[in-house]
Parts: C-alpha cells; sequence; structure tokens
C-alpha cells in the first residue's frame, strides 16, 4: 500500500516557528524514506543498480575515510544480515563496482574497496544529487541558499550532537550519523 501522506502542508495559522520546522522535518523524513535520490540516481544512470547498491558505495566511502570497510562493518551500518551484506557486495564485485583485499592491518580479513569504475558511479550519483539540489534550489535567491545552507548546517549539527548526548544517556555507542547514501 503506498504512502498517501501529503508532503506539503503550509504552516498552519499562529503555529510557532518550532512546530512548523517539525513539521518540515517530518515531511523532509518521508521523503528520504523514499529515497528520492537514490531512485533518480538509478533512473538516470541505469546499469541494472538498487538501492541497496547505493547505499554499500556511500557506506565504503564515509568509512575509508576512517577505517578498513569489511562485509561486516557494511552489514553494521546498513542494519543486514551479513550475509545480504556479503550478497550485495559479491554483486557489486561481479559488475566492477568493488574488489575484495587482504587487510593491511590483519591479512586474515578481507576487505572491500572501490575500484575505479566505483569512483566513477560514485562521482555521478555524487552528480545526480547536486543537480537534484540544484533544481530544487534554481528559483532561489542567491542571499536565501547562503542563509539556509549557513543555518541548516547549524541545525544539523545541533541535531547530531543532541544524538550523540542521547546515546550517551542510554549508554549506546554512538553509529555514524554522518554521509548520504540517497
Amino acid at each position: 500500500m503506498k504512502d498517501k501522506t501529503p508532503l506539503h502542508c503550509p504552516p498552519r495559522e499562529h503555529e510557532d516557528d518550532t512546530t512548523s520546522i517539525a513539521r518540515s522535518m517530518t515531511r523532509m523524513r518521508l521523503l528520504i524514506g523514499r529515497r528520492f535520490i537514490g531512485r533518480l540516481a538509478i533512473r538516470k544512470m541505469g546499469a541494472g543498480l538498487e538501492l541497496s547498491h547505493i547505499d554499500v558505495i556511500g557506506i565504503i566511502r564515509r568509512l575509508s575515510q576512517k577505517q578498513e570497510v569489511t562485509i561486516g562493518a557494511i552489514a553494521e551500518q546498513m542494519h543486514i544480515d551479513p550475509s545480504r551484506g556479503s550478497r550485495v557486495v559479491a554483486d557489486l564485485v561481479r559488475r566492477g563496482v568493488l574488489q575484495r583485499q587482504a587487510s593491511q592491518e590483519d591479512a586474515r580479513r578481507t576487505i572491500v574497496t572501490l575500484t575505479p569504475d566505483g569512483y566513477r558511479l560514485l562521482a555521478q550519483m555524487e552528480e545526480v544529487k547536486m543537480e537534484a539540489v540544484a533544481s530544487i534550489l534554481a528559483d532561489w535567491p542567491e542571499q536565501d541558499m547562503a542563509d539556509f545552507a549557513r543555518l541548516y548546517e547549524r541545525f544539523v549539527a545541533s541535531f547530531e550532537e543532541r544524538y550523540r548526548q542521547f546515546e550517551a544517556e542510554i549508554g549506546a555507542e554512538p553509529g555514524e550519523i554522518t554521509g548520504d547514501h540517497g
């Protein structure tokens, strides 16, 4: 059953700013949940890609900046079973997007890295995202875009800090909160 929740809900009369922001956040969460950017990238790039492929490529890009990336780490980030993660990685290896290598830290471990084709695919995905954002903001005055960029970054940074506080309060290890994969 398709979700029929309207995406645009104009602010209600007498609604305070906090409530308006929270309502907009709900609409944005719905858009993210519907995987608009990822689906747009798949449509533009084709090649039989799936959303899980885009997720894996994005996870490898983010995690590889800090650590060697294993199938277990990919599965953990995607909240899926390692066997499912292994199947997605195997498919991307067959497509020439990823390669498996022995870990330089522990030769018993196998790590996953992007191939040159994987980096090209990543660049194409980033281009699709930038085109989508640019088209959304196309009729915005430059000052509005600059203000929004500054304020949105500040908002997200505060949100991330509150998330870290929450995780500390419940005694959990903070999960990966940066990145963008559609």
